[in-house]
Parts: C-alpha cells; sequence; structure tokens
C-alpha cells in the first residue's frame, strides 16, 4: 500500500484512534470546563476522521466508505501511528500526547491547505484551525503542570518522557505523499522545545523509537480500542439512528 491512498488513510486513522482515546476522558476530566474541552477537541478529530477517511476510500476505488473503513477493518489493517492509540494513562501523560499530536498536525495540516490535491487541500485549511486551538490547550496545560507544584512538575515530566519516543515515527520521510512528515520536523522541535522551556521542563534525550504503526504494526492496546469501537457496528450492520 503506497501514495495518496496510504497517506490519506493513515491521516484519517491518527485522527480517528485520536477521537477514540480522547472521548474517553468524557464524564472523568480533573474539572468540569476540561471534561466539554477534551469532548470538542475528541470532536474535532473525529470530524477531520470522517473528512479523510470518505476521500481515502474514494482514492482507493473499492467500495469502501468512512463507515465501513472505520468499522469493518482488524487492527492490522489500520494505519494510525502508535502515539494515538496509546493509554490516556495519568491526565499529564494525555496533555503530553496532545501536546505532541497537534505540534506535528499543526504544520501538517497547514502544509496540506496548499497542496495540489484540491481535497486534501480543502481538509487542510478546515483542520488547521482546530489543530491551532488543539495545540494552544496543550500548551496551556502543560506549561500549568510543569511550572506548577513539585509534584505536578514530577508527573508532567514522566508524561513528556513516556511519550517522546513515539514522536519520531510521525516524521517517517514519505516523499511520495502531497506533504512529507520529514520537511516538518524542524518546526515541530521548535514548537515543542518553547512549551517545554516555558513549562520547565526538560526535553528527554532521543533514543528509542518505536515504530511500525504506518506499516499495520500495533501495539496490544489497539486491538481493545477497536474492540470497544467497533462491537456496535459489527454486531447491528447497517445499523442506522
Amino acid at each position: 500500500m503506497n501514495g495518496p491512498f496510504a497517506f490519506t488513510l493513515g491521516l484519517g486513522d491518527d485522527a480517528l484512534i485520536a477521537a477514540q482515546r480522547l472521548a474517553e476522558w468524557t464524564t472523568r476530566a480533573p474539572e468540569m470546563e476540561e471534561d466539554i474541552a477534551l469532548a470538542n477537541i475528541a470532536l474535532d478529530q473525529l470530524g477531520a476522521a470522517r473528512l479523510l477517511l470518505s476521500y481515502a476510500g474514494e482514492l482507493e476505488g473499492a467500495g469502501r466508505d468512512e463507515d465501513a473503513l472505520a468499522f469493518l477493518r482488524d487492527d492490522r489493517e489500520f494505519r494510525n501511528c502508535l502515539l494515538v492509540e496509546l493509554p490516556n494513562g495519568d491526565f499529564a501523560v494525555t496533555m503530553a500526547k496532545l501536546l505532541v499530536l497537534a505540534a506535528y498536525q499543526l504544520p501538517l495540516y497547514t502544509a496540506l491547505a496548499g497542496c495540489a490535491d484540491e481535497r486534501l487541500a480543502a481538509i487542510g485549511g478546515k483542520a488547521r484551525k482546530e489543530s491551532a486551538y488543539h495545540l494552544d490547550h496543550a500548551a496551556l496545560w502543560v506549561k500549568r503542570l510543569g511550572d506548577g507544584t513539585e509534584e505536578s512538575h514530577r508527573r508532567m515530566q514522566a508524561g513528556i518522557d513516556q511519550i517522546w519516543p513515539y514522536a519520531h515515527e510521525l516524521f517517517a520521510a514519505q516523499p511520495e505523499a502531497p506533504v512529507d512528515p520529514a520537511t516538518l520536523r524542524a518546526e515541530f522541535d521548535a514548537t515543542v522545545s518553547a512549551v517545554l522551556a516555558e513549562a520547565t521542563l526538560t526535553l528527554p534525550e532521543s533514543g528509542w523509537a518505536p515504530a511500525g504503526g504506518r506499516d499495520g504494526l500495533h501495539t496490544e492496546h489497539l486491538s481493545y480500542l477497536l474492540a470497544e469501537m467497533q462491537v456496535l457496528h459489527r454486531a447491528h450492520p447497517g445499523a442506522r439512528w
């Protein structure tokens, strides 16, 4: 699998799985306002996923729509990055994940907005505005926790340390794609470094860099996530609200 279909499917899967994970915070966030904020970010990701998966289905030309791609594939057929499928864990871990994801998606969608593919350009133009909000939201929490109490600083640093190895997979070169993610790394590093510096946090050393999500090789966490996400559609094929 390669070319525009694989690229679009990967972005759609990133957004879909991120939406599912963020939605798990509904009714569980540390404060009511944050509960609503995370639900809204999850809906933004779901909206991007719908557009991307619908277009991926058209590029594939096999008759699969957004629902078929979301609910009728097994884990080995998903092409999302490993980052988005990781469990939510501590709230600081979720904010570290959101910071990394948004700092990647913002320059990606911005670049897509100017690409030659009109459909991807339209999706990028819409999604970049939402990604800017996601990045701002995550950055505020990372600074608040990192530059907060001794305990919040310790847990925020632990969250960054846990998540950082998974950032490298996002920038694997795809020279045939409408936007090569490798070209976005410098902007990503500058954004994250500035946030961590203001939060009095330390950027982890680069070392272990897990990958494989773009090739369908996932952690065990994705299987459990899909079982919950897909059970209704698989139990009642074709059902409508």
